[in-house]
């Protein structure tokens, strides 16, 4: 038994005991208030942090990847809404059109930014990159994932919102911002100490984890469906974040990506904001159909976490510095 228990990713069953928590002891009330501003604190560290470890140059370097930044925004606004719709089309008559509603608007939604560039450092990849492609999917995504969804589903009203992007200036902008003025004092001391690095990247991901199934028990989601059912929709979930994936490798290594920037494209092409998509529902659908509509993105967000722990673990532990080609790759200062 302990020859089987060191073999098992520690990351990931601090995962899964996070979820466990979580079912047993969802934030309510008071408590819920206390683990949203937790989930803000730790968003803020973590891109601080960020802020006071990379170069200047480094960033420019990963604004103007064209090709990299290209890929993911091509997955994340093309390829996951072909699946999409493929995938809904195929379902018809199997699942309910709520449901299957939920399925396509998780494919119309832009990637996540915390969990994207934490996974991508894990993993030792292009964080500069990552970092661009994810704010600017997100920015992006105020004004394309609305668009998509008038086209595709129907539609209670319009989406656009400026609060969304102010979320994103206040809670992700203004941190880097603070931590590229703070790293001519502490760039080099966060250098010199990796694991806090670290720990704030891993304990982040288990904060918002932790936050996002514990509202999802309060709210009563996991009990609008079957177990069956739920079964059923984790399982299509899994064959398009496993599709994605595959896709994304694939794509990256044909096209002559490095390994850092294959991370930065695996991880930021293949991922779905529940934080951005839940408040974009309660806009763009009807009141009484959003809890349906909002399950896929739910059970996809405990799935892309999950299984990419285990892929960020595995990138780093198959020496990612080593790149395939001879192309520069911006990387965080050294």
């Amino acid at each position: 038994m302990s020859a089987i228990l060191r073999r098992i990713d520690r990351y990931l069953l601090l995962l899964i005991a996070t979820v466990v928590l979580a079912a047993v002891l969802p934030a309510r009330g008071d408590a819920a208030v206390w683990v949203d501003r937790g989930v803000n604190v730790a968003v803020a560290a973590l891109f601080l942090f960020y802020g006071a470890r990379l170069k200047p140059e480094a960033i420019w370097a990963g604004m103007s990847h064209w090709r990299l930044q290209a890929l993911i925004f091509a997955s994340t606004y093309v390829l996951f809404p072909l699946i999409g719709v493929a995938v809904t089309f195929a379902l018809r008559g199997v699942l309910s059109a709520d449901v299957r509603a939920g399925l396509l608007f998780l494919c119309l939604l832009p990637s996540t930014v915390q969990s994207s560039i934490a996974f991508t450092s894990i993993a030792r990849g292009n964080v500069p990159g990552a970092l661009c492609a994810a704010s600017l999917s997100n920015m992006l995504g105020v004004v394309i994932t609305p668009i998509l969804v008038s086209q595709l589903l129907p539609v209670a009203s319009g989406g656009f919102s400026l609060k969304a992007l102010e979320d994103i200036a206040v809670q992700i902008l203004l941190p880097f911002v603070v931590g590229q003025a703070l790293r001519p004092w502490i760039g080099a001391w966060l250098l010199r100490h990796p694991v806090l690095t670290m720990v704030v990247d891993r304990g982040s991901v288990l904060v918002v984890v932790y936050a996002a199934f514990s509202a999802g028990m309060v709210a009563g989601i996991w009990h609008q469906l079957s177990p069956a059912s739920i079964a059923g929709v984790l399982a299509v979930d899994l064959f398009i974040l496993a599709l994605v994936l595959a896709i994304t490798t694939i794509a990256s290594r044909r096209l002559g990506f490095s390994v850092e920037d294959e991370i930065a494209i695996v991880f930021c092409g293949s991922k779905k904001s529940m934080a951005g998509g839940i408040p974009m529902a309660a806009i763009l659908f009807p009141g009484h159909a959003v809890g349906l509509i909002v399950l896929p993105l739910m059970l996809f967000h405990q799935a892309q976490l999950f299984v990419c722990a285990t892929l960020a673990r595995r990138y780093a532990g198959r020496g990612a510095a080593t790149t395939r080609t001879a192309e520069p790759v911006p990387v965080a200062a050294a």
